[in-house]
């Protein structure tokens, strides 16, 4: 029997209304059995085997292209299903890797829906995440300062996300132009942290992602004192948007939350 909102909706839900919740939602999905309509060898509403041959169903949308729905739980397949039909449980992860290269739509129909374009499925697969952040690395020539329109929900998202990691010490955000690399300026979000930074810079590129202005690219980097001009230039020149004592007293403090 289903509860009224499984693990899986709710994170889809709270990524729907907060960015920050978007690397929580992935990292739910890929470890959750969804449900399609299909069969397998096996026969109908069986768990599909690993190597089982299974026949998943397409959905034709109006310019003619193809997407294949899947559901959080069988109620939201049954919502978005008039006529009875044969349905297939098995893990999301081993979906993405069947329909590598088709275009998937989680709950259709439903309040809540998410598209997958086949980019961001590989993405998930071999990152956890849909953006994968990178870190600039090669020595180039920039120009640094403050973006004239203050990005906040970019801001708040990341604010949230990093007040969750313990390990992060501050976020610094600038606007970069690198003639070299991009003939417009991007927003560049500069992270202090502790120990081990590969998922965190997954998760705050997932966030940075999702919550940018329309339009606006955004790199992420690691800030290490020391190690470059461009850390150095955070350390010395930029007033963190966040800093971990900012994300105990927010653990702490009564009714914080987003409207």
């Amino acid at each position: 029997m289903h509860s009224a909102e499984s693990h899986l909706e709710r994170s889809l839900r709270l990524a729907a209304d907060d960015p920050a919740q978007r690397a929580a939602f992935y990292r739910a999905l890929l470890d959750a059995d969804v449900y399609v309509v299909g069969e397998a060898e096996a026969g109908p509403r069986d768990k599909a085997d690993a190597g089982a041959c299974i026949a998943i169903q397409n959905w034709t949308r109006s310019d003619g292209s193809t997407i294949i729905p899947f559901f959080s739980s069988v109620a939201a397949l049954q919502h978005a299903v008039d006529a009875d039909c044969n349905y297939l449980q098995l893990s999301a992860r081993a979906l993405f890797e069947i329909t590598k290269g088709a275009a998937l739509v989680l709950n259709p129909k439903s309040l809540y829906g998410k598209e997958f374009l086949p980019e961001e499925v590989d993405a998930m697969l071999r990152d956890g995440a849909a953006l994968v952040p990178h870190r600039i690395a090669e020595a180039t020539q920039v120009f640094l300062g403050q973006p004239q329109r203050y990005p906040g929900k970019l801001v708040d998202a990341l604010t949230t996300l990093l007040a969750g990691h313990g390990n992060v010490k501050a976020a610094y955000l600038v606007l970069m132009l690198a003639p070299s690399l991009d003939s417009r300026p991007h927003l560049l979000v500069g992270i202090d942290a502790d120990g081990d930074t590969e998922g965190l810079m997954r998760e705050a590129g997932n966030v940075a992602g999702r919550s940018a202005p329309a339009g606006e690219p955004v790199d992420l980097t690691l800030v290490e004192a020391g190690e470059d001009n461009l850390s150095d230039y955070f350390l010395d020149s930029v007033a963190p948007f966040y800093e971990r004592r900012w994300g105990a007293l927010l653990h702490r403090a009564p009714g914080v939350g987003h409207a």
